[in-house]
């Protein structure tokens, strides 16, 4: 099979140059923009998961509790769902042997069914940080542990009955996260 090039116009590099950096910059401010959102995202779902636990989970409209993966509706909450309820439920960065402890508790048969649970919890909560609902850092031990995205400091602040608008705005970078 040969490959063939057309020449449909002469262009000139410098105009293609500019048009890949143009795109290059909106595709950074979306990812940006994207980053933003998700942190946001979380922040919210963090703040409804600890208002459900301080009053109880009827308090929670189904389309909420659907969106925070709390719906009855299945048997069984695949991996993945629980994985993102025990984070956001956590008071802080859970190492995977932790996440996994609260994942058999909260959900005794989920993990019963794999080889290696460890390993799967692991690959289900790099999934999380690839699609940016999780972040990993390093603890003290330098150990890998996980934790739910919200805005930096809105962790205490989630636990309160407040107004969301109301948290600071902190730029991105403000904490270090380290991803593997």
């Amino acid at each position: 099979m040969s490959t063939t090039t057309h020449d449909a116009a002469p262009v000139s590099s410098g105009h293609i140059q500019q048009v890949i950096q143009s795109a290059q910059q909106e595709l950074d401010h979306l990812l940006q923009q994207r980053a933003e959102t998700m942190k946001r995202i979380g922040t919210v779902k963090q703040t409804l998961a600890y208002l459900a636990k301080l009053f109880g989970d009827d308090v929670l409209t189904p389309e909420i509790s659907r969106l925070l993966g709390r719906t009855p509706a299945r048997k069984q909450p695949g991996l993945t769902r629980a994985c993102r309820t025990v984070l956001m439920e956590a008071g802080g960065p859970l190492d995977v042997r932790q996440g996994l402890r609260e994942l058999q508790q909260k959900f005794p048969s989920l993990t019963a069914h794999h080889k290696a649970p460890l390993a799967s919890v692991t690959t289900v909560f790099n999934r999380l940080v690839a699609s940016s609902e999780v972040r990993s850092l390093l603890n003290a031990r330098g150990r890998r542990v996980w934790e739910w995205i919200s805005e930096p400091g809105a962790g205490d602040n989630a636990r309160l009955p407040i107004a969301i608008a109301d948290q600071p705005e902190v730029p991105i970078g403000a904490t270090s996260v380290v991803r593997q």
